[in-house]
């Protein structure tokens, strides 16, 4: 898998997983909405720490600066 996120786009995925996170436990959000939250949160964080996003891979898409 080459690296397809940049760290602006991984820093923003990481803020919405901690705000969905901090509002799940103030019990801002429950019920089924929280859950579907938490999980696009844990998908978040997982794309944010392996650098590489799939839906970003259909659709041709890459945040990532190339070094040259």
């Amino acid at each position: 898998m080459k690296k397809n996120m940049g760290s602006a786009d991984k820093g923003i995925r990481i803020a919405l997983a901690i705000v969905v996170a901090l509002l799940y436990y103030f019990n801002v959000i429950t019920g089924t909405l929280a859950y579907v939250l938490m999980a696009v949160a844990i998908i978040f964080l997982i794309t944010s720490f392996i650098n590489f996003c799939p839906l970003y891979k259909i659709f041709g898409i890459n945040t990532c600066k190339i070094k040259k």
